[in-house]
């Protein structure tokens, strides 16, 4: 992987070459627009169309985007902040350097002119907001270096390894309640090789759940505590499973169906905790509804029965998220999300049925992301 970077006191950017890279977008049979951090169907349309990564990064900057009639064809974005990743601690972290990305244009229009033209007015726009020069981060494939470098003259700065982050394990707590599904994905990316994950233990609140005994079957330390009511309160089961995750001092805690509101005690404990939530979840932790890539907005669907709440309110969408979690239940930074557009009748067996793979790509992509920003 490499780091390239882009003198923006070339020529190239200078004068009128935002008009001009705007003009050539227009000229190809587009509309060129800029889209505000928080426009919904713009995000989601990202998710859909790239993997569900990109949303969080285009949100956290400005977008250039072009659109054939009302569809999305491309976006650039530049300029995100806050971002973690841990390429971007070296000359992404100098002053004067402003970041460019993501940025794609949609299968169907590939080929098209509108991928060099959004490419140079987002640099354009970084060299007017006072930047000297861009960093285009963490690019992989030859090709790509070779369309940079020819459209806009970068150069490689800096060259990593994305395995290094992936060659500690890191010493992880589960807990589940229910079947485990998303549990033997995370199994199955272990024993892969795909996950860097040393998992610890498998703890789960309910003394029945398969999850313990997908556990069991992989050497895996399983741990029952279900809550007696009759015995206990619930400030000392919260004390009791905190004492029983603190033993293991895990560096990350994964909540995979978890159907019990964490303690905030627990939540101050492990920071690094990622839940699985079977919606898609809005980027602004603020918001009460969300935007699907169709325009259509609908209620954010957090708690506990969120297919059958989405399911009930009629939504044409449902959609897995995997985020932080904070005090807030469901309200933490999303790490990844997708979309799942529903065909009309589809009942919540259906929708489950199709909906757990795409948990699963969420989640080994929401733990991939929280390793690449340690």
């Amino acid at each position: 992987m490499v780091n390239l970077a882009v003198d923006l006191r070339d020529e190239r950017f200078g004068g009128d070459a935002l008009a001009r890279a705007l003009a050539g977008i227009e000229a190809a049979g587009f509309s060129v627009e800029r889209v505000a951090p928080g426009n919904d169907a713009f995000l989601a349309w990202i998710d859909e169309q790239f993997g569900g990564t990109w949303s969080s990064e285009a949100f956290a900057g400005s977008s250039i985007v072009a659109k054939r009639g009302d569809r999305f064809a491309g976006f650039a974005t530049y300029a995100p902040r806050g971002l973690k990743f841990a390429w971007l601690r070296g000359l992404g972290a100098q002053p004067g350097v402003g970041v460019f990305g993501p940025f794609g244009v949609a299968d169907e229009f590939r080929g098209s002119p509108i991928g060099p033209h959004l490419l140079i007015a987002a640099l354009a726009s970084l060299k007017e907001a006072g930047y000297a020069q861009a960093l285009v981060p963490a690019v992989g494939h030859d090709k790509l270096i070779t369309y940079y470098q020819q459209h806009s003259g970068a150069r490689i700065a800096e060259t990593f390894d994305k395995a290094q982050w992936q060659r500690r394990s890191y010493r992880t707590v589960v807990l589940a309640s229910g079947n485990g599904s998303n549990f033997q994905s995370v199994i199955d990316g272990v024993a892969g090789g795909k996950l860097p994950l040393d998992l610890a233990m498998l703890l789960s609140n309910k003394a029945n759940a398969f999850a313990l005994d997908r556990a069991r079957n992989t050497n895996i330390h399983a741990v029952a505590l279900p809550w007696d009511r009759k015995v206990q309160s619930r400030e000392q089961y919260d004390a009791a499973l905190l004492d029983m995750v603190r033993r293991e001092q895990p560096d990350l805690v994964l909540l995979l169906g978890w159907m019990h509101v964490l303690a905030d005690s627990f939540i101050a404990s492990f920071g690094q905790t990622i839940n699985i939530h079977p919606a898609f979840l809005p980027l602004d932790q603020l918001r009460d509804d969300v935007g699907f890539p169709d325009g259509t907005v609908t209620p954010a669907f957090r708690g506990p029965r969120a297919v059958d709440d989405a399911l009930a309110f009629g939504s044409t969408w449902a959609g897995a998220s995997s985020h932080r979690i904070t005090l807030e239940a469901d309200r933490g930074p999303v790490l990844v999300r997708r979309p799942l557009a529903l065909a009309r009748g589809e009942t919540q067996a259906e929708v489950m049925e199709r909906l757990r793979p795409l948990e699963h790509r969420v989640l080994a992509g929401g733990i991939m992301r929280w390793v690449y920003e340690r």
